[in-house]
């Protein structure tokens, strides 16, 4: 259950350990390396990668043993979001169902997959790191891994690291498959241009041109210093940072605009420094119209002259999309115009948004901005976190009522087919007309009494079992939405699934009980 910390102080150190001890002696398949790198040969370039043993050694150990068999060989980077990571590894990559991309992995002889427990380490996950996925289950690690594209220390300690790239060429065929245009899932659209053709263990001193990098950036989430603030909202299932000594409030909303979240500084120039956190419903509009919205109920105070816009930009930032603007403007504050600047940081999810807002006088706003830059990279959604996961279904289900599907299926094995149940709805349904009106019509119906069912699953397990065996075959069925690429396809599909599941759940029932009926009347 979340809670609200307030004044728990913690601070990201960067800690000096001297010379880092790299080398280590492997034996692989009766040939001997010492300080082992691989490099793993793709369409677009070769990407050289050194290992922390110290930190991670059955990571590194299981890398080498997957890399020296030739498992790697011919799977893809099948996971890309630029700005953040992408992600490779998985055998599924090399001939399976692209609907299974994401949940494969190392299997022993007798067919059972292999995993690799937690090593959870103080290295950030900086821009080049290479991490490990896994599932909700942190001993779940097995052979998908994933390198950062730009710094994302919303990760740190969650996710174990255990090496990281170290040539000019592999941060340049890093960056040029981070750009490769993807589709649904984030998915890359040309597969062959992200194909890993071979990884290779070599000897460190036999490569050329090695980067000779600093020691690991690293931090110490255990050793309070003055700083920041935690703050979790179980009402927004947010967290964020704040700095040590300012005023945190949760105003009473009274605009849908109105913040949710404020934290005031102490004055030093001409007015207090504020940072605010906004929570609203994106009520089914996409991240376009948003954008386009903000830019909008700003342009009067453009075209007036009282506000200037330094810079805006989409990006993507922990994880999510999101939009940053900078601008500045005079204010009245108290009868006097004050010159203030301001930045602000839209994150988009698909149910909600969530802007974060700094303001500060224009000659104190650099003092501050650091302090809102951890604010930034510490946020996150507790229950929908974007990470590098493929069976992302991961978040446990609300206390109270929610979604009966989720609540019956969590922590289960069908937790991947519900995760591909919202992909549908976020990226085909959602996506046409005709998929939104009846994701509304639906959502109206659903939730007046799927709270209820959720709420008596978690007082019966037994009932709890008996609605996941039910809605099991909903939910296979529903995977043949993928196929539609068009409006009339949506609709076409759409009624064929409704009118499979009434015959499953209604007809065929019928059918039974009037058959055992007229067998009793003979």
């Amino acid at each position: 259950m979340n809670k609200i910390f307030l004044g728990l102080v913690f601070s990201i150190l960067v800690i000096s350990i001297g010379n880092y001890a790299y080398a280590q002696t492997v034996e692989f398949n009766s040939v001997h390396f010492t300080d082992p790198v691989v490099i793993i040969e793709t369409s677009l370039g070769d990407i050289t990668i050194e290992f922390f043993p110290t930190d991670a050694p059955k990571h590194v150990e299981n890398f080498l043993k997957l890399a020296s068999s030739g498992f790697y060989d011919e799977t893809l980077f099948h996971r890309i979001i630029p700005g953040f990571m992408i992600q490779g590894g998985d055998p599924n990559t090399i001939s399976g169902d692209q609907n299974t991309w994401g949940m494969g992995g190392p299997v022993d002889k007798d067919g059972n997959r292999e995993r690799v427990d937690a090593e959870f380490n103080p290295i950030k996950h900086n821009r080049g790191i290479v991490s490990m996925a896994r599932s909700a289950d942190p001993n779940s690690g097995g052979s998908q891994f994933f390198i950062v594209h730009q710094d994302s220390n919303f990760l740190d300690e969650q996710y174990t690291v255990f090496g990281r790239i170290v040539t000019h060429e592999s941060f340049d065929t890093l960056d040029k498959i981070a750009n490769v245009p993807t589709g649904d899932r984030d998915i890359p659209i040309n597969h062959e241009a992200v194909r890993i053709l071979s990884a290779q263990i070599a000897n460190r001193a036999d490569v050329p041109e090695i980067l000779e990098l600093p020691e690991p950036e690293r931090t110490l989430s255990t050793t309070p210093m003055a700083g920041s603030q935690q703050f979790e909202s179980p009402e927004h299932n947010i967290s964020l940072t704040v700095p040590d000594g300012w005023l945190l409030q949760t105003p009473d909303k009274t605009m849908p605009d109105s913040p949710d979240i404020v934290a005031v500084g102490p004055k030093v120039g001409v007015m207090n420094p504020v940072i605010s956190l906004t929570v609203q419903e994106t009520k089914q509009r996409s991240f376009d119209d948003l954008i386009r919205e903000k830019d909008s109920a700003l342009k009067e105070a453009i075209d007036s002259g009282n506000l200037k816009i330094i810079g805006k930009q989409k990006k993507t930032i922990n994880g999510f999309e999101a939009y940053e603007l900078n601008a500045q403007g005079y204010f009245s504050s108290n009868g006097e115009n004050v010159n203030v600047k301001f930045k602000e940081v839209m994150f988009y999810d698909s149910e909600k948004f969530y802007t974060l807002s700094y303001a500060n006088g224009l000659d104190d706003y650099n003092s501050q901005l650091p302090q809102f830059e951890d604010t930034i990279s510490t946020f996150a959604i507790l229950s929908d976190d974007i990470i590098p996961v493929d069976n992302l279904d991961t978040e446990e289900p609300d206390e109270n009522g929610g979604c009966l599907i989720a609540t019956a299926t969590f922590g289960s094995e069908l937790a991947p087919q519900v995760q591909q149940l919202r992909e549908l709805r976020d990226n085909t349904l959602l996506s046409t007309a005709s998929g939104t009106a009846f994701m509304t019509g639906f959502n109206q119906i659903y939730y007046s009494f799927s709270p209820s069912i959720a709420d008596y699953e978690r007082e019966n397990p037994i009932f709890k079992e008996f609605v996941k065996i039910a809605i099991t075959p909903m939910l296979s069925t529903l995977s043949i939405m993928e196929y539609a690429e068009s409006e009339s396809q949506v609709l076409g599909y759409g009624i064929g699934v409704i009118l499979m599941n009434l015959g499953m759940y209604f007809a065929a029932p019928a059918i039974v009980v009037f058959a055992i009926r007229n067998q009793f009347r003979k």
